[in-house]
C-alpha cells in the first residue's frame, strides 16, 4: 500500500464562490501511477468546504438559496462576528455543514464519480483568498 501527498493552491473570490475541481482531482489521482484505492481532499480551512454536485447553474443557485436561507449572511447577529468583527460568522455555520473532506475511490486511476458528479469546492468567506487542498491518495 502506497499513500501518496499532493496539494492544489488556487484563488476564489469568497461569497459562495463555487469551483469544479473534478478535473484538477482526476489529473491527480491520473498522475499517481496507482491503480486502485482512495483520495481524500481536505480543505485546511474554517470557512470552505467540499461535497459533489451537478455542477449546473440550476443546482448551484439553489444550493447558493439554501445556504443563505440556513445561515444568511447579512439578517442574522452571529456571535462569532460580535467577538471577531470580520463579518463572516455565516462563512463558518456555512462550511462546518458540509466539512473540510471528502473520500472518494478510485479504480484503473479513475475517480468512481457518477455521471453527473463532480467535485465541488466552495469558499464560503467574505473576501478574496488564497486556498490550499490537500490530496492524500492511499492505494496500490
Amino acid at each position: 500500500m502506497t499513500v501518496l501527498t499532493r496539494e492544489l493552491d488556487f484563488h476564489t473570490q469568497g461569497n459562495c464562490d463555487f469551483l469544479d475541481i473534478t478535473d484538477q482531482v482526476e489529473q491527480a489521482v491520473h498522475a499517481a501511477e496507482l491503480e486502485s484505492g482512495i483520495v481524500t481532499l481536505f480543505t485546511p480551512s474554517a470557512t470552505s468546504a467540499l461535497t459533489t454536485i451537478e455542477f449546473e447553474s440550476g443546482a448551484l443557485a439553489d444550493l447558493e438559496r439554501f445556504f443563505e436561507q440556513v445561515a444568511p449572511q447579512f439578517t442574522q447577529e452571529y456571535r462569532h462576528n460580535q467577538r471577531w468583527h470580520d463579518g463572516n460568522g455565516h462563512s463558518h455555520l456555512r462550511a462546518a455543514m458540509l466539512g473540510p473532506s471528502l473520500t472518494i475511490p478510485f479504480v484503473q486511476r479513475r475517480l468512481t464519480l457518477g455521471a453527473w458528479q463532480q467535485i465541488l469546492f466552495i469558499d464560503f468567506d467574505n473576501r478574496a483568498r488564497s486556498r490550499r487542498l490537500v490530496l492524500q491518495l492511499i492505494g496500490e
